[in-house]
């Protein structure tokens, strides 16, 4: 005997007021009548689903752990229908499924499927709308889930490349502030010395002398400390103070320059003279070295904002595809020096620019190169190449590392596989660089083999007319 309450139950839930009465009394003859109580879990994660549920009342969510932590992605409430649906290939959930209020369910076992197919229609059509609903709202939660696991990499890369400029940006402000008084206090000495004109033109050219930066023959630290110790005997032998042998060592100055000086006036002179050029000198060394600290961190910056594309909007675009590949390969530098890796880059002159979200398409590049980075030894190479083809442009990411074995070639792309150690991955990257090429009319593959694999993307250079 049919439960006729139940149907009521049914007819009276909103997402369902369309199913004809005779599908929702099927339902209510083949289902089974299920309670539980909040905090139950009633599909763990990965662990097989045989029944499709329709939420009579109560609270049902998803939530998920795909490395950043436990998040929930969606949920249910009266009158919605999860669990296995039909035509759904889905074995099991990507996360708990648990009850965040006492629930009551319609339980519907797989097994009833082909014949709810054939006698409940109507009702079938409407599990397949909420299959393809789901479907996406966890694809969108898989990739907002990958972008901020990728942001998390950045802001570590992004620190690390930072630290040492800033770092030098504020030890060179602390010791300019020395040096600015230093510099005052010699520029007081020198104004009243008195000195002839011939000595002060003298004096200004060795200035110029320590104004100029060296940009060729730089000397490594061993020639520095042998020009130093050159300097300071100088010194010492006209019995000036030691400790300019630095500042004045950091520039073109020569001994010839210092010994024309010294022969034209006292020593007494010389010292005051050699005083407020070191004092200068130094002066204009930190402020070179800060302007150069500041430019690195601007250039930082700038790469991080083309790379993610902040000032753009979230839309397809023409995308220069050399420049999402230097800006992601700068975000990356910290990881890559942290390995001794080597990644060249050899792009063909003239590419045309493909269609796509900027910002996606760099999640691509991303997710290669990061993967590639981990796949390669100590002091290991990667090797980029961007290549048109016909109306294509072809990017190929390959790697000295130990390879991808044959068996695992076929999973590789497949959701939630990974072959990285517990916690290192979360098997979503290739699977959404996947998704993110197809979306954009493209395909990837790999070919592998010991001490080279290679992923190639190919991307239509021109906006598309319709989808394919």
């Amino acid at each position: 005997m049919i439960n006729s309450d139940l149907v009521e139950r049914l007819a009276a839930l909103p997402n369902l007021k369309g199913i004809p009465r005779e599908e929702l009394k099927w339902l209510v003859e083949h289902g089974k009548l299920e309670g539980y109580e909040s905090g139950t879990v009633i599909a763990p994660k990965g662990k097989p689903i045989d029944k499709l549920w329709v939420i009579l009342s109560g609270h049902v969510a998803s939530q998920v752990d795909r490395g950043a932590g436990p998040r929930k992605v969606t949920e249910w409430r009266g009158g919605d229908v999860t669990g296995m649906l039909p035509y759904s290939r889905m074995t099991g959930p990507p996360g708990d499924n648990y009850l965040e209020e006492k629930t009551e369910f319609l339980a519907i076992h797989k097994d009833l499927f082909p014949e709810m197919i054939n006698r409940c229609p109507v009702f079938t059509a409407h599990t397949v709308h909420n299959m393809l609903d789901r479907a996406r709202r966890f694809n969108a939660s898989d990739l907002q889930d990958e972008k901020m696991i990728s942001l998390g990499k950045l802001a570590a890369g992004l620190a690390h490349e930072i630290n040492n400029p800033a770092s030098a940006t504020v030890r060179s402000a602390k010791y300019l502030l020395a040096s600015l008084a230093e510099a005052d206090v010699a520029s007081r000495s020198l104004g009243a010395a008195g000195f002839s004109d011939d000595l002060v033109d003298s004096i200004e050219q060795i200035r110029s002398a320590c104004l100029v930066q060296p940009i060729s023959n730089i000397l490594s630290p061993l020639q520095q400390a042998d020009r130093e110790d050159e300097i300071a005997e100088w010194l010492d032998r006209h019995r000036v103070d030691q400790a300019y042998a630095e500042s004045l060592a950091a520039t073109t100055i020569t001994i010839d320059m210092l010994d024309k000086l010294a022969n034209m006036t006292s020593v007494d002179t010389v010292a005051i003279a050699l005083r407020w050029l070191a004092a200068g000198c130094a002066t204009h060394s930190l402020a070179v070295e800060i302007e150069q600290a500041a430019t690195r961190i601007s250039e930082l910056v700038a790469a991080v904002k083309r790379f993610t594309y902040m000032d753009n909007l979230a839309a397809p675009e023409l995308v220069n595809v050399e420049s999402g590949i230097r800006d992601t390969i700068r975000v990356l530098a910290a990881k890559a020096k942290s390995k001794s890796a080597t990644i060249t880059l050899d792009v063909e002159a003239d590419l045309p620019r493909v269609y796509a979200t900027g910002s996606e398409l760099n999640q691509v590049w991303m997710n290669l190169i990061d993967n590639a980075l981990d796949a390669i030894p100590e002091t290991g190479c990667i090797e980029i190449s961007v290549r048109k083809e016909l109306d294509k442009v072809v990017v190929s990411v390959a790697d000295d590392g130990l390879g991808i074995p044959p068996d695992v070639i076929p999973k590789i792309f497949d959701p939630f596989f990974t072959t990285k150690p517990p916690g290192q991955g979360t098997g979503l990257g290739l699977e959404i660089t996947r998704r993110l090429v197809r979306m954009y009319h493209g395909d990837i593959t790999v070919q592998s083999q010991p001490g080279q694999t290679v992923f190639r993307v190919s991307l239509r250079g021109e906006k598309p007319d319709s989808p394919n």
